[in-house]
């Protein structure tokens, strides 16, 4: 039987989006913003566009953009507590339960533009568990394309920015971890476009183990489809 072809990636440690990375929470991003789109009269098919991966008030900021951004932190929290309130449809991304058992004992962080109650909500109704070490939005005072976060995850494990991997779906995303001099497999069918190092349409194409000769590496195989 011929092996399955695969990149072999090196790392010391994982840093991971949640949103089309761990978890599809497409349908209620999408309900949330086209009420939003609505209200505001603005086109939700371009909304759609800008909003995977930042912050709300980041993406408001780009869409509004002579808005005060005051009125976008406001509006963003009240987004942020209807996303947290529902969960119907947010489902785990195909082999993210796995995965995620693999990573158990290796060092990992979660780097999401979600708050921790929204991270929360939406891992727990994915069925996945929370690391450790998460950097929500809380904890950075940047939106992702801004590297701040993954800096951050980085910096909380020990681990220098060039050995540490991404996962990540969005173009925003992306080009956070891409800023912070990182390495980025890139999830899903929006991740492509975006020129990450390696690309998987879902975590069932990822095996994550750690070397075994005491340096603490990690060896990614990214699986070919």
């Amino acid at each position: 039987m011929t092996a399955t072809p695969a990149t072999v990636l090196t790392a010391r440690a994982l840093l991971l989006d949640m949103d089309g990375t761990l978890v599809n929470s497409d349908a209620v991003v999408e309900r949330c913003w086209r009420r939003w789109s609505e209200r505001h009269g603005l086109d939700f098919d371009e909304v759609i566009k800008v909003v995977h991966g930042r912050q709300g008030y980041a993406s408001m900021a780009v869409l509004l953009p002579d808005r005060p951004m005051a009125e976008n932190h406001a509006e963003n929290r009240e987004m942020l507590a209807q996303e947290t309130a529902d969960v119907e449809g947010v489902v785990p991304i195909g082999g993210a339960p796995a995965f995620m058992a693999s990573l158990t004992g290796l060092p990992h962080a979660l780097v999401t533009s979600a708050d921790a109650a929204l991270a929360k909500a939406r891992m727990g109704a994915a069925g996945l568990d929370m690391p450790l070490i998460q950097v929500t939005a809380e904890c950075v005072g940047a939106s992702k394309p801004d590297p701040e976060g993954f800096l951050k995850g980085a910096a909380e494990l020990g681990v220098e920015p060039a050995d540490c991997i991404v996962f990540e779906d969005s173009e925003a995303g992306i080009a956070a971890g891409r800023a912070a001099g990182m390495r980025v497999v890139g999830v899903g069918p929006r991740a492509a476009a975006f020129g990450p190092d390696a690309h998987v349409l879902d975590l069932d194409q990822i095996e994550v183990e750690a070397t075994g000769d005491g340096s603490g590496t990690l060896q990614v195989r990214v699986l070919a489809g």
